[in-house]
């Protein structure tokens, strides 16, 4: 059974992608199949992984039915004819050349998707809906990626999942875009009969050398209680990983980093 488990915030920078990348390969690691599929803008995950950005998400989310010319920051983007959803899709799922482990790219087309969405007034569960082929793939895990935008596809990304982590950075300008997020899982469950739930809000960047980290810590263990990961420490590997398009588990296994991810992995895992 496929397991879709959603990485969001409505706060930018707090470690949603390195999150979602490291958790993937993570599971990955651990024997799992797992595709990735980023739903931010921005195509960071492709980066990440030393992939290129590309409108996989789009053709993910817009039926290539729909025949014509949309425009979206003044670029024009074609929708294809006489295609399945499926097969034009998993075209742009892409081997990440780490086992067991692959990506559904995105790039600046991703937000014309959002237009589409929107526009269209979308049900909830539209993006559950085009999972399904995947899901009947046989994957173990599919995880999402969003971008910190409020309504549109990072809501149907939370309705699709059966678990959310919600990642945050322990500083006080981070915990605005918390509250909105549990905000929003709270709309969700109660008023529109989401059967998910969160799996845990995982802080970041946290540095216990700091009076601010510590008290953040403090009070996420007050309001969230068991819900609240193992922090994730502030460390310079982490922003390697990136520019050398390494996973934490490829640039440096023995760093508290990749133990730390592991442990996540390890709670993912008891679900």
């Amino acid at each position: 059974m496929t397991t879709i488990i959603t990485i969001a915030n409505q706060k930018g920078g707090v470690g949603k992608t390195t999150t979602a990348v490291s958790l993937a390969h993570g599971l990955a690691l651990r024997g799992k199949e797992v595709l990735l599929i980023d739903l931010d803008p921005q195509g960071q995950c492709a980066t990440a992984l030393g992939l290129r950005p590309e409108p996989g998400t789009f053709y993910l989310l817009v039926s290539p039915q729909q025949v014509g010319t949309m425009v979206a920051k003044n670029a024009t983007i074609l929708v294809a004819k006489n295609a399945t959803t499926f097969e034009t899709t998993r075209q742009w799922v892409r081997n990440t050349g780490r086992k067991n482990m692959w990506l559904i790219p995105g790039d600046t087309t991703t937000s014309a998707a959002q237009t589409v969405i929107n526009a269209e007034g979308r049900s909830l569960s539209c993006v559950r809906n085009v999972l399904k082929p995947f899901i009947r793939e046989g994957l173990d895990y599919i995880l999402f990626d969003t971008a910190p935008s409020v309504g549109g596809i990072q809501e149907r990304a939370v309705w699709a999942a059966n678990l959310v982590i919600i990642p945050t950075a322990t500083e006080f300008l981070a915990s605005d875009g918390l509250s909105q997020m549990v905000q929003t899982l709270t709309i969700l469950q109660k008023e529109k009969s989401w059967e998910g739930a969160l799996l845990g809000v995982l802080p970041t960047f946290f540095d216990e050398q700091t009076r601010e980290s510590r008290a953040n810590i403090e009070s996420l263990r007050e309001t969230f209680g068991n819900r609240l990961l193992a922090p994730i420490h502030r460390a310079t590997v982490l922003r390697e990983c990136a520019s050398e398009a390494l996973t934490i588990f490829e640039k440096d296994q023995a760093s508290r980093s990749a133990k730390e991810y592991a442990n996540l992995v390890d709670v993912v895992l008891k679900f």
